[in-house]
């Protein structure tokens, strides 16, 4: 299961890389393709829900920084907000 959705993700960031800015149409299409990627992997419909609502609101609320490229920055607010939805830091072994 998690094969699959690191697959599905892949594409979809890959697809999003390649363009040259971050718009609105094009964020709401890349999260509709998160969306469906995570309720596709039996993710709870709010966990879903909030998740997309904070991707959408530093995507489009973000300046993107100047060392990255659009694609890059919308990469790494998906991987904050997917690391903070699974408990946020890691910890070491006892």
């Amino acid at each position: 299961m998690f094969e699959s959705l690191s697959d599905k993700f892949r594409k979809i960031l890959k697809d999003v890389r390649g363009q040259g800015t971050l718009t609105e149409s094009n964020v709401q299409a890349v999260l509709k393709e998160v969306r469906l990627a995570l309720l596709e992997a039996d993710v709870n419909f709010t966990i879903v829900k909030d998740f997309v609502s904070a991707v959408k609101e530093k995507a489009m609320g973000k300046e993107v920084l100047e060392s990255l490229s659009p694609g890059q920055q919308f990469t790494k607010i998906v991987y904050d907000e997917l690391a903070a939805l699974l408990g946020g830091r890691t910890r070491g072994w006892n």
